[in-house]
């Protein structure tokens, strides 16, 4: 996202200067990503290719369990299989160029290809935030609206948030994306991290782009801490509900609710805060790529495990299906 590469961009090290008619426009970028010797090229190529097919096939479970099992057709469930299929495309948008890059020795990504990816990393991320948003919406309504819930959330509001969280988190970062490709690169190309994203393309700009730059920070800001706050204000009001519950029965099946999507939250937001609260975090490359991956292709890998782990109705789906396809 915007917000937290905005951090490595070096003022003093931009090239601030109109770009002449002696530059050669880049056509092409080189996304260094993880460059080691071959041996551990190899290696990392292995472990990203695992937990690649690991997570793909994790979700596409979910999915197709959801699916199949008419008795999860509601709205809480409804939230989690469009979570589970967006968090298939999320690390999509980027996992699959990684795997080329390990292989490849030039590394390189053409201009059109990486803000493609830059647009739909961005994009994806923002529709996330927006879905763990309204999925702590839906938990709340059920927690301390249990009459009104079936009458609020209907199928109709259930689709209409769906789709409002895919069309909005498109939509999110587009002016920004456009403005910052409308922006001459002279060189040099070479961007030192495993995702093509708005820190190092600034950088590598003939001129500099305060407003761009204020721009994309401003929507970043806003589509992370604006729905973290909302989250974080959602489940306090359900803590001060569950709390008082004489029933320590009633309290567990509560708190059982919302431990999966929590934990979910907690990976996606923790990565999201290391990056923007630690200071001088930016400063490290080596960093910035780690932290990166953790929150592009290691919380959407863990994701199937905790729901499934915790939620006996997913536990007894997927083994119907498995048991359907005989792996069970």
């Amino acid at each position: 996202m915007c917000l937290l590469m905005l951090q490595v961009t070096d003022p003093v090290n931009m090239n601030i200067s109109e770009p002449d008619s002696h530059f050669v426009f880049v056509r092409e970028f080189i996304l260094l990503g993880f460059s080691y010797e071959w041996k551990i090229q190899s290696l990392l190529f292995s472990l990203f290719l695992t937990i690649y097919a690991l997570t793909i096939t994790g979700n596409g479970a979910i999915i197709c369990a959801l699916w199949c099992d008419q008795r999860l057709h509601i709205p809480m469930y409804i939230f989690l299989g469009n979570f589970s299929f967006l968090e298939i495309w999320y690390v999509s948008s980027t996992v699959p160029e990684m795997l080329v890059n390990f292989l490849s020795h030039k590394k390189t990504i053409s201009f059109v290809g990486c803000f493609l990816q830059f647009y739909f990393f961005s994009s994806l991320g923002a529709t996330e935030c927006l879905h763990l948003t309204v999925m702590a919406f839906d938990r709340y309504l059920a927690i301390c609206r249990p009459l009104h819930y079936p009458n609020i959330m209907t199928g109709h509001l259930c689709t209409k948030l769906v789709l409002i969280c895919w069309v909005c988190g498109f939509l999110w970062f587009l002016v920004p994306i456009v403005l910052i490709s409308q922006m001459p690169f002279c060189g040099p190309n070479i961007i030192d991290h495993v995702v093509c994203d708005p820190g190092p393309l600034f950088a590598l700009a003939c001129v500099s782009a305060p407003k761009t730059q204020l721009l994309c920070y401003s929507l970043s800001s806003i589509v992370i801490f604006g729905n973290f706050l909302f989250i974080l204000g959602s489940y306090t009001l359900v803590l001060t509900a569950v709390l008082p519950m004489p029933s320590a029965t009633g309290r567990q099946k509560a708190f059982s609710t919302c431990g999966s999507h929590l934990a979910v939250v907690s990976l996606f937001y923790g990565s999201l805060m290391v990056m923007y609260v630690s200071p001088g975090l930016g400063h490290s490359a080596r960093m910035q790529k780690v932290t990166t991956l953790f929150y592009a292709m290691v919380t959407p890998f863990f994701n199937p495990l905790i729901y499934s782990l915790r939620n006996k109705e997913i536990k007894t789906a997927l083994r119907k299906v498995l048991g359907s396809f005989n792996i069970m």
